[in-house]
């Protein structure tokens, strides 16, 4: 496969469940129900030892009068499989996602520019770009900080590793389904340009300020958190992204 081809290999869960350790088949899941033992390699001593409680709930399909902290980030479950972001194999799946929510235990809730703590379904717009679809289940990971903590960038950073760590033993799972399991498969070949055309190029504006206002490129696996560079350690300077790496997941917006 060259590297300008990118196959992502789609699994739809339409079934779900909460046990002790995750499991997973071409259309079944069972979640984690609780942090322990979750392998914290990368993730900052402080972020754990800031955490008061981490509570992770598994939502059915349109069960969202529930109370939460403020939404921080929704995350889809993607893995790579062969290649790295924007060629190769990636598997990914549908009919699932996880919403992360936070709040210092007493204080402020994790956010800046406007909060959206309350019931979820208040809050949350489903099937748009982005968001779960109407019948996906949701994985709700809300992390409590303790009371003397103070929101800081680094705290909040701290709740992200925290969060991709928690789906680390799952990615390695989904990496071993076998792909013609997979109930879709996309393949996106990229073309080099063509000198009787023009070239074009598409701007992308993302955010690069603040605490909960960032935006990460190139992150180890699609939408995920570890090795990610922030544009705001990389001074808001435009950076290249090919279509394929843009639709591999190679932006992960922390909003």
């Amino acid at each position: 496969m060259s590297k300008s081809s990118l196959k992502i290999k789609a699994f739809h869960i339409t079934s779900c469940q909460i046990g002790k350790n995750w499991q997973i088949s071409p259309h079944e899941l069972t979640v984690k129900g609780d942090f322990a033992a979750t392998p914290l390699d990368f993730v900052p001593k402080k972020a754990l030892e800031a955490m008061q409680k981490i509570s992770i709930r598994l939502l059915p399909p349109g069960e969202l009068a529930v109370k939460t902290n403020t939404i921080m980030d929704i995350v889809p479950i993607s893995t790579k499989v062969i290649g790295s972001l924007g060629n190769g194999i990636t598997h990914t799946l549908t009919g699932v996602s996880l919403i992360i929510t936070g709040a210092i235990d007493g204080g402020e809730q994790f956010h800046e520019f406007g909060s959206s703590e309350g019931t979820l379904k208040e809050h949350l717009k489903l099937d748009r770009a982005g968001t779960p679809q109407s019948d996906d289940y949701i994985i709700l990971i809300d992390f409590l900080a303790k009371r003397e903590c103070s929101f800081t960038r680094e705290l909040v950073n701290g709740v992200f590793a925290l969060a991709d760590a928690y789906l680390g033993p799952l990615r390695k799972k989904l990496k071993f389904l076998d792909g013609r399991d997979a109930a879709e498969t996309f393949t996106f070949e990229e073309k080099p340009p063509c000198p009787a055309k023009p070239n074009v190029v598409l701007i992308k504006q993302v955010a690069g300020q603040g605490a909960m206002y960032d935006t990460l490129l190139f992150p180890k696996e699609p939408s995920g958190f570890l090795h990610g560079l922030s544009i705001i350690d990389l001074g808001n300077m435009p950076v290249f992204l090919t279509p394929n790496e843009y639709r591999d997941g190679a932006i992960r917006a922390l909003v």
